[in-house]
């Protein structure tokens, strides 16, 4: 998005904005007939089916089993309301961009899509916000208005170290994955995890597959292209935004750049495969990139690998029953 960023505007504008970008360039790509954000199991009985090798027994319809004299299961679709909880790193290491957007920007764009897409039929929303000195919570609750002042604390949520929160944290984002992991609400719903995963994936892949064995999980890795290459500008000054340590690095070496480039591939690579191990849905967004047509691409692609899992062909069930 070009423009002024989102930090320069007042803060209503700022909003506006946000609720304007979301509902014009994703409403009516992601709601259709599906019921949810993501594909997944519901509460809500659907059609009566047969059974087919591999179903949840659980699911077993005994009655329209003894009526159609055979092993037959029933359907759930996913729910008409849930509660969905965020978590979103505002820890130093997001107040970097040299896109679009800065990297914390890009996150509140990010909450705000999935805020307005899951708010439309009455949804419980809650947050928590991951600071450097700790977390700070925003209970779950329903309504535009809940929404608006949600987005409104993402946007003022202080820089660097300056958070505040409930207890001070060591490995903040790890931490408030496990906290979060314990506070959320006990029935199903869904869990979106907002952040650039740059602490060791050993801090925060336990937590978020406990996580992910109770909710719907989707990580939003936010990333910026000079998280990935480095670019041939001479001498450069870089600054750790966690501990403030700076570093002069010549950036005119062709091998310094590859080897650069090849460890950042490496990081992605391993944060990849531990958001997969944790079983998490993964979506990268770019400071740089279209990050509406993006999401899109993402949900769509879930949507159609659930439609897929869906229309598999029926097998003989082993000893020919369930």
């Amino acid at each position: 998005m070009n423009g002024p960023g989102l930090r320069d505007l007042a803060p209503e504008h700022a909003l506006r904005r946000l609720e304007l970008t979301v509902t014009r360039r994703l409403d009516g790509l992601l709601q259709g007939d599906h019921l949810g954000l993501l594909p997944g199991p519901g509460s809500e009985p659907a059609e009566g089916r047969e059974y087919v090798a591999g179903d949840d027994v659980r699911t077993m319809d005994w009655n329209l089993t003894a009526r159609m004299t055979a092993p037959h299961v029933r359907d759930r679709v996913a729910d008409r309301e849930l509660e969905t909880w965020v978590l979103v790193d505002a820890t130093a290491s997001m107040d970097f961009g040299t896109g679009r957007l800065e990297k914390r920007d890009l996150a509140v764009f990010a909450v705000a899509a999935v805020g307005f897409l899951t708010a439309r039929t009455g949804n419980r929303l809650g947050a928590q916000i991951v600071h450097d000195t700790g977390v700070q919570r925003v209970p779950a609750r329903a309504g535009r208005a809940h929404l608006l002042a949600l987005l409104g604390t993402l946007l003022s949520a202080p820089r660097g170290a300056g958070g505040h929160g409930d207890a001070p944290l060591d490995a903040p984002f790890g931490a408030a994955a496990e906290l979060l992991g314990r506070t959320a609400a006990k029935g199903r719903g869904l869990a979106v995890v907002v952040s650039d995963f740059l602490e060791p994936v050993e801090a925060w892949q336990r937590p978020l597959r406990l996580l992910g064995a109770r909710h719907q999980l989707l990580a939003v890795e936010v990333v910026d292209p000079r998280e990935l290459t480095l670019p041939d500008v001479g001498m450069l000054t870089l600054v750790d935004p966690e501990t403030g340590r700076r570093r002069e690095v010549p950036t005119a070496g062709r091998r310094l750049r590859e080897r650069y480039a090849a460890a950042a591939a490496g990081q992605r690579r391993e944060i990849a495969a531990g958001l997969r191990r944790a079983g998490a849905a993964h979506l990268r967004l770019r400071t740089d990139g279209d990050w509406v047509r993006d999401l899109v691409r993402h949900v769509l692609a879930q949507r159609r690998v659930a439609a897929a899992g869906a229309a598999r062909p029926p097998a003989a069930a082993p000893g020919g029953a369930p």
